[in-house]
C-alpha cells in the first residue's frame, strides 16, 4: 500500500485555512523575537528519525500479546510501512534493521524498494539475547561475556555477519545491546565478565569498515534480575573509550533507574565526544517503551536543550547523533503510535531551538536560577505545532498525519491485504 500525494494534498485542503492562521500568528510572534522562522523550519525538515523494523508490529508483555491485524509479514512489508509513515510526515526517512529477523533475500531489490519510498538504511542491530533455531550454542548464560570461548566466538561472528549485511544495504553503524548478566549473587565474576565483553567487542570493532561507528547500549536491569554486564552509561562509555574513536555510547531513554538525570548524562557524553545516538521512548517504571513524550515531555525538552547546545557548539567534537524510536505498542495501532512519537521528538527539538541561549547563559553566569527557569519554560510552553505542521506542508506531507492515516483507513486496508491475524516477523 502507498499513500498518493494527491490524497495528502486533498486532505490538507480541509485544514489549510486554520493552519495558515495559526502559523501566521506564531511566525509573527517569533519574528518579533528575532527568530529566523524559515531557517527554523529548514532545521526541523532536515531532522530525520529512523524507524526500527521491530516496532511495526504490536508489542506485548511476558503475559501476552494481542496482535492488531495487518502486521508486516516480511522485510518488504516493513519497508512499506515505514514508507507510509514517511509519506505522512516526511520525517521518517530511514529504517533500522534487526538481524537475523530482517536478512534480505535480495539486497539490490530491497534497496531499490526502500529507495522507491525515499528511505535509507540506518544502524543495523545484532541479536545475541535470543537463541536462534540453527545456532550451535545457547546464550542462556550470556553471549559476549560467556565463560565459554565457543559461545563468545559465535556471538562475535554473528555481529560480524550483521556488519556485512549492513554494508550491503548502505548502513554505516552497528548497535550492540547485550542481555548478558546474572540472576543470583555469586553466579558471575563481574570483572571477568566485563573483560570478556571488552575483548569480544574489540574483535567486532576491528571487523568494522573504517567509515562505520559502533554504538554500545546499556541497561540497568532485565532480563536478568541481579546484574547486567553493561548496566549504565559509565560502563558503556568505558567500553567505547577503550575501543576507539569510532565507538560511542547509545542512550535509550527507558534504560535508566527512576529519577535519573538523563539530560546530565547527555551533556557529559557530548562533552566527551562520545554520544552516538538515541533510542527514544517514554517510561514510568523502567523500560516500558511507551510513546515518546507520553509521560515526561518536559524531561524530553530538557534533554533536547542539552542536545541542541552541544550540536550547535562549534567547539564540540561530538558527531551528529543517530536518532531512532524504540517502542512497544501494546494497545495502540503501531503506525499511529510511531506518528505520535515522531511528532513528540520534533516538538521537543523545536522548543529547544527556541531557547534564548545568550540570555540563558547570562542567567547561569549570574547565578540567577529563577531567570534561567523562566527562559527554559518560556520556550517549552510555546506551542510550536504550527511550525512542525508547516515543515510537513512544505515537504508535501500531511498537516495532520494521524487524521490523514484514519481518513484513508490505512489499518483496514492493511488487514485486507495481509489478513487479520498476520504477525510481524521478529516479534
Amino acid at each position: 500500500m502507498r499513500i498518493d500525494a494527491e490524497f495528502i494534498q486533498s486532505h490538507n485542503g480541509k485544514t489549510l485555512s486554520d493552519h495558515r492562521e495559526s502559523f501566521a500568528y506564531l511566525s509573527g510572534k517569533l519574528d518579533r523575537k528575532g527568530v529566523d522562522v524559515s531557517g527554523f523550519i529548514q532545521k526541523i525538515s532536515k531532522f530525520q528519525i529512523a524507524i526500527p523494523s521491530w516496532a511495526l508490529g504490536t508489542g506485548g508483555t511476558r503475559f501476552g500479546r494481542f496482535p492488531g491485524g495487518g502486521e508486516p509479514r516480511s522485510l518488504e512489508e516493513k519497508v512499506d510501512d515505514v514508507g507510509l509513515l514517511h509519506a505522512l510526515n516526511r520525517a521518517s526517512g530511514a529504517i533500522s534493521l534487526h538481524i537475523p529477523w530482517d536478512i534480505p533475500s535480495d539486497v539490490d531489490a530491497i534497496k531499490a524498494h526502500a529507495a522507491s519510498h525515499g528511505l535509507v538504511f540506518d544502524a543495523v542491530n545484532s541479536n545475541t539475547f535470543q537463541d536462534q533455531p540453527a545456532q550451535a550454542h545457547s546464550y542462556k548464560f550470556g553471549s559476549l561475556c560467556h565463560t565459554s570461548h565457543a559461545v563468545r566466538q559465535q556471538a562475535i561472528d554473528h555481529n560480524l555477519e550483521v556488519i556485512r549485511h549492513g554494508e550491503a544495504l548502505g548502513s554505516k553503524s552497528l548497535t550492540v545491546w547485550l542481555a548478558d548478566g546474572s540472576s543470583f549473587p555469586g553466579q558471575m565474576n563481574f570483572r571477568k565478565a566485563l573483560q570478556r565483553t571488552l575483548d569480544s567487542l574489540k574483535e567486532i570493532y576491528a571487523g568494522m569498515p573504517e567509515d562505520w561507528k559502533l554504538f554500545v547500549e546499556y541497561k540497568p536491569y532485565e532480563p536478568y534480575f541481579y546484574s547486567t554486564v553493561i548496566q549504565d552509561w559509565g560502563t558503556s562509555h568505558l567500553l567505547a573509550s577503550e575501543l576507539g574513536d569510532r565507538a560511542f555510547t547509545l542512550v535509550d531513554l527507558g534504560h535508566h533507574l527512576p529519577n535519573t538525570n538523563i539530560e546530565q548524562i547527555v551533556a557529559t557524553l557530548m562533552m566527551r565526544g562520545k554520544l552516538g545516538g538515541f533510542h527514544f521512548n517514554d517510561s514510568k517504571f523502567g523500560d516500558d517503551d511507551l510513546t515518546v513524550g507520553a509521560l515526561k515531555p518536559y524531561q524530553l525538552f530538557l534533554i533536547f536543550n542539552e542536545l541542541v547546545e552541544g550540536m550547535e557548539d562549534p567547539r564540540s567534537t561530538n558527531p551528529s547523533p543517530a536518532w531512532m524510536i524504540d517502542a512497544s505498542h501494546n494497545l495502540k495501532d503501531p503506525l499511529e503510535d510511531l506518528l505520535q512519537s515522531v511528532e513528540a521528538i520534533q516538538l521537543a527539538y523545536a522548543q529547544a531551538l527556541l531557547i534564548d541561549r545568550p540570555r540563558l547563559e547570562e542567567a547561569r553566569e549570574s547565578n540567577d536560577p529563577a531567570k534561567a527557569q523562566e527562559l527554559l519554560q518560556d520556550a517549552h510552553r510555546t506551542d510550536v505545532r504550527p511550525l512542525i505542521a508547516e515543515a510537513r506542508l512544505r515537504a508535501g506531507a500531511a498537516i495532520q498525519p494521524i487524521e490523514a492515516f484514519r481518513a484513508l483507513e490505512v489499518r483496514k486496508r492493511l488487514i485486507e491485504e495481509r489478513g487479520a491475524k498476520s504477525i510481524s516477523t521478529g516479534l
